[in-house]
């Protein structure tokens, strides 16, 4: 399926406004993801936020069966949580960790993970390994099937790093793991929405996603998959009276399906906003999504690589929609503003970011362009242009 890039565009307000290629960070929303976010917001406004939700319940119920629809899960896998971190602390948080319990992870992990690993080494004795890279950049599969032992209580990974172009063999990953019995956290933050998804191929238990990326939905949305065959015996680490039911004086039942994991207060404008966005990349489809967004990000790579000064740092065997590099001597947060001047928007990751990658390849940071279906070929023109005066500037 070839996608409409005009209708996209014109789909899209921002397009009119910037050259965004900044999707890993936040990308920009269509007219009716952002018509429907604001409409239910004027609602609150007009009628109630609680008469809102009761007058807009099948929309809001809806949100379920279109994420589930997008993964490959039941929408009683499914669970609303505010964003990708808080979704991920919610499963992560969850497991009875005890000492000398193993978390396998990969180098490229992301910052919050690792910090959230270090936290519960500290509290509990379980202890961290992190599995090396093979010679792409990715994590080395017989070294993870090497380091599973009794002892692995969990291993979790980010599918897509937020410092690269590297896409994780998710799947190759989750065969290891299922195989030997163990619980198996994905963080997709950046994958579903950039790239097909789906969890039964995967063989993932848990996994977390955001809505402001890939997706294309409101910031403060995202969700959590929990698998119910392997998950369910899984207490949340918080509860509330929407995820669970008091039911006596000295007992609560905790609700059977993955909303166990919700709170009961959400941004329920966000909800139907993600719905909204989810049901448009169904629309879509993932596989033509998923054919642009590579096309975009290997034409922009091509155009990187001649240029003076410039080095493509992307890793892996299979590379998405996020482009990463490195102009030498300049200070890349200078430039990310000044392309923003030029109204482009690009962003800077950081050793904060991703400490044991880019402080392994010797990378303080990378420039990070990230391109979505409604960019154009003409627009990575316009910032190749931009970029290679900018540094032209700097070396003359």
């Amino acid at each position: 399926m070839t996608l409409d890039v005009a209708r996209l565009r014109a789909e899209t307000p921002g397009c009119a406004h910037v050259l965004h290629l900044n999707a890993a960070g936040s990308s920009l929303p269509s007219r009716r993801t952002l018509d429907a976010t604001l409409d239910h917001l004027r609602l609150e406004a007009e009628i109630g936020g609680y008469e809102a939700a009761d007058r807009e319940r099948e929309t809001l119920d809806g949100f379920y069966p279109a994420v589930a629809r997008l993964i490959g899960a039941e929408a009683g896998e499914i669970a609303f949580i505010e964003n990708a971190t808080r979704a991920w602390d919610m499963a992560f948080y969850s497991l009875d960790f005890q000492p000398e319990d193993r978390i396998l992870t990969c180098v490229s992990e992301y910052s919050s993970n690792y910090i959230s690993y270090l936290q519960v080494a500290k509290k509990t004795g379980a202890e961290i390994v992190v599995v090396p890279d093979d010679r792409h950049g990715q994590i080395d599969l017989g070294a993870l099937e090497r380091a599973i032992d009794k002892r692995t209580k969990l291993v979790s990974i980010s599918h897509v790093p937020t410092q690269g172009g590297l896409v994780q063999p998710a799947e190759a990953v989750g065969k290891i793991v299922n195989d030997a019995g163990v619980l198996y956290l994905l963080d997709a933050c950046q994958s579903v929405g950039q790239l097909p998804v789906d969890v039964n191929k995967v063989g993932c238990d848990f996994l977390s996603v955001t809505g402001r990326k890939y997706l294309r939905g409101p910031r403060g949305t995202g969700f959590l998959y929990a698998k119910a065959r392997t998950t369910s015996h899984i207490e949340p680490v918080f509860l509330d009276n929407h995820a669970a039911r008091w039911t006596d004086d000295d007992a609560y039942t905790v609700v059977d399906d993955a909303k166990r994991f919700e709170n009961w207060e959400r941004y329920f404008a966000g909800v139907i906003g993600l719905k909204v966005a989810t049901d448009q990349a169904n629309e879509l489809g993932m596989e033509a999504i998923w054919a642009r967004l590579r096309t975009l990000a290997d034409g922009l790579r091509a155009r990187l690589a001649p240029l003076r000064g410039i080095t493509v740092t992307d890793l892996g065997q299979v590379q998405g929609a996020i482009v990463t590099f490195a102009v030498a001597g300049a200070d890349h947060t200078a430039l990310k503003l000044a392309l923003r001047a030029q109204a482009i928007n690009v962003s800077v990751s950081t050793q904060l970011s991703s400490r044991l990658d880019l402080r392994g390849r010797g990378l303080r940071d990378v420039l990070r362009a990230s391109v979505h279906v409604y960019n154009t070929e003409e627009e990575l023109d316009r910032f190749v242009t931009a970029l290679d005066a900018y540094t032209s500037r700097r070396m003359s």
